[in-house]
């Protein structure tokens, strides 16, 4: 019998009625059989700060650490802000990645956002792909998901409804399985 496949998914937004906390919400609802994903918790992060991590790790950090090194994948979902990765999803990745052994090195990582606009979150996609080279992190290439037009592909509740962003989303989620398989040998 193989053993579960544990994902940890990062949401890129703090709005607790975010599109992309939805995206996630969605990952759980379709992860394949033999993956389990949990939903990580960022909200409470201090800003990342040299002195303070100096002075001891703060327990939401220690938290979120232990979190990334337990899971054999990372699934981002993140909206775009100034053509970029919001300021909290950073501040997270800053905080977990910190020496010795940063804990993010060899996994895979799903990424996916989505935007009320057209672009679907495409560059802060690209710019947390430039971040995964350093962390040593292997991006799932293809398929990419960028859930355009969000508004309209949600209910009143934040579930995603649209049949083809829910296809989307679980082409990556198959595909991020596949890689992380391939990479834990």
């Amino acid at each position: 019998m193989s053993r579960t496949m544990r994902v940890l998914a990062l949401s890129g937004s703090l709005r607790k009625a975010s599109f992309n906390t939805g995206l996630l919400r969605a990952a759980v609802e379709l992860a394949p059989e033999g993956m389990t994903i949990e939903l990580g918790e960022t909200r409470d992060l201090p800003h990342y700060d040299e002195d303070v991590r100096g002075a001891g790790m703060p327990a939401s950090a220690a938290r979120l650490r232990a979190e990334v090194e337990r899971a054999d994948a990372i699934l981002v979902a993140t909206p775009e802000y100034n053509y970029s990765l919001p300021g909290g999803l950073k501040n997270a990745i800053d905080w977990a990645s910190r020496p010795p052994k940063q804990p993010f090195a060899g996994k895979a990582l799903g990424i996916m956002g989505a935007s009320g606009g057209v672009s679907g979150t495409m560059r802060a996609q690209y710019h947390l792909r430039q971040v995964a080279v350093y962390l040593d992190m292997h991006p799932v290439n293809k398929p990419e998901v960028f859930v355009r037009n969000a508004a309209t592909l949600f209910d009143a509740e934040g579930r995603l409804v649209d049949a083809a962003a829910r296809e989307a989303v679980r082409g990556l989620l198959e595909a991020l399985a596949a890689l992380s398989s391939k990479l834990r040998g």
